[in-house]
């Protein structure tokens, strides 16, 4: 059986895009264009390919279709190249997730390197450290930035160290609330910066101190990572941040450890897909350089 590649990007676009009209902007066609090559590949696989949602969500089924769609794009741009033709096509683009503090401290810098070596960009999706391998998962992505320190299925993994976080806050705003401590009863009252619902660092930080007793803090909910420290160094609350961002607060005493030892290192993995690419051998190079700043274990 052949699968035409103008369908398969098709599938591959929705999903990435997550409507069929932001694929039909991708693709330069129009809408009813996306839809019917869709439903073209949905009856010659004889299946359900894309769920009609918001955001459009690849079935199981579609996740593999849009696997393949990822990989023959990124190796059809890699033969290009190795032709001498490949500034005469369009730019490959290769999807990545990346979770928020990474992308704020040390992948930019991977990114810089990728660029130098090689004629592709790369299409960053932000997302928690703890959610991006989903996206590996279901072909949003050819690679991720992940805690998971299992490979998904079909892809390679490489440890990269770990982003250490330290709680922290203002000296004022720990004499106002940790005068006493930082015990359950403190923690309980303490406004509290938390990214977003799936960020459970602060939890797990205030478990250890809790023993069980319940957590139901004030919450400034604030999905920036430079805005948590802004607002850490405002006195809205204290949080965990990554100590990158805040060493030279900490040093110059603007901000403060919650206590003594109050940090978490959380280990990273760089996971992708496993395809023969020149374009992703380069990226994984300049994903481990860049890394390198990252908390190593001795």
């Amino acid at each position: 059986m052949q699968i035409d590649h103008g369908n398969l990007r098709a599938l591959a676009a929705v999903v990435r895009e997550g409507s069929f009209e932001r694929a039909a902007a991708a693709l330069h066609v129009t809408p009813s264009a996306v839809s019917q090559r869709i439903k073209t590949l949905e009856d010659r696989m004889g299946r359900l390919l894309v769920q009609r949602t918001v955001p459009a969500r690849a079935t199981p089924e579609g996740e593999i279709l849009v696997h393949l769609a990822e990989q023959t794009a990124l190796l059809e741009h890699d033969a290009l190249g190795r032709l001498g033709v490949g500034d005469e096509a369009p730019r490959a683009s290769i999807p990545v997730a990346v979770n928020h503090d990474s992308l704020e401290t040390w992948f930019v810098d991977a990114a810089i390197s990728f660029s130098a070596r090689a004629n592709a960009t790369l299409d960053m999706l932000s997302e928690d450290q703890d959610h991006t391998a989903a996206l590996l998962r279901n072909g949003s992505v050819l690679g991720a930035v992940t805690t998971l320190s299992e490979p998904v299925q079909g892809c390679r993994i490489h440890a990269l160290g770990s982003m250490r976080y330290v709680a922290t806050c203002t000296p004022e705003f720990h004499a106002r609330h940790f005068s006493q401590g930082v015990s359950a009863r403190t923690l309980a009252q303490a406004p509290v910066l938390v990214f977003n619902r799936k960020d459970a660092l602060q939890a797990r930080f205030a478990r250890r101190i809790m023993r069980g007793a319940p957590w139901r803090p004030p919450v400034w909910w604030l999905p920036s990572t430079r805005a948590f420290v802004q607002a850490t160094r405002g006195g809205l609350g204290w949080t965990m941040n990554p100590l990158m961002l805040v060493q030279a607060e900490i040093e110059a005493g603007t901000l403060v450890p919650l206590r003594a030892r109050a940090w978490e290192d959380v280990p990273l993995y760089w996971q992708h897909w496993r395809v023969n690419s020149q374009a992703m051998n380069a990226l994984t190079d300049a994903v481990l350089a860049a890394a390198r700043v990252l908390v190593r274990r001795r």
